[in-house]
């Protein structure tokens, strides 16, 4: 059985819930705050999210879908066996990993949680970033490819939920659209609005 520890409303964890629900994968989800004992067990760094699968536990959210996708989505469209294709894909999980964490993320963790040691110019990066992908998304369905990739799965959550940090999607047509297909693909879940 497959175990996804991690929080509800968290951006990272829900990129791997979508690629969990993509592949029809069963799995058992447990809630864990980052400073519980047993999650840091598991990782020292406090972080979600962290996947159990056997006696293997990985941590970091785009290493849990490098490793989702290897082990059981052989044959799928999720990451490109070919160089290029892999290597698209790999531009945009560092995308989300940077410029969409210290963007959009970062502004939604002051807006929502109050945290502290966010970039204080998150909002502007979000802005930066959010104009760079409608450029990019103009004339192109999907992130890295023909068809949706981890890169798509990566770096949906948190642009999606851009709002939520104080960062409007309206200026971006592209973007907009890209997130609609993305939400209309087959066994999508959505990342819960913070009520």
């Amino acid at each position: 059985m497959i175990i996804l520890y991690g929080m509800p409303l968290s951006g990272h964890v829900h990129r791997v819930r979508l690629l969990l629900s993509m592949l029809d994968l069963e799995y058992r989800f447990e809630v864990v705050d980052a400073s519980a004992p047993e999650l840091l067990r598991l990782n020292p760094l406090g972080q979600v999210p962290v996947l159990r699968d056997g006696d293997l536990v990985l941590a970091d959210s785009n290493a849990i879908l490098v490793y989702l996708a290897k082990a059981y989505g052989a044959g799928t469209h999720w990451l490109p066996d070919d160089a290029v294709g892999a290597a698209h894909v790999q531009r945009w999980l560092s995308i989300a990993a940077g410029e969409l964490r210290q963007g959009p993320a970062a502004a939604r963790m002051v807006a929502l949680f109050g945290k502290a040691g966010e970039p204080a110019d998150a909002r502007a990066r979000a802005a930066g970033l959010l104009t760079f992908m409608d450029r990019w998304l103009d004339g192109r369905a999907y992130l890295a490819a023909a068809c949706p990739t981890l890169a798509d799965l990566a770096c949906y959550g948190y642009t999606a939920h851009a709002p939520e940090g104080g960062v409007s999607l309206e200026p971006y047509l592209h973007v907009r659209a890209w997130l609609e297909r993305i939400e209309a693909l087959p066994r999508f879940v959505p990342l819960p609005w913070r009520d």
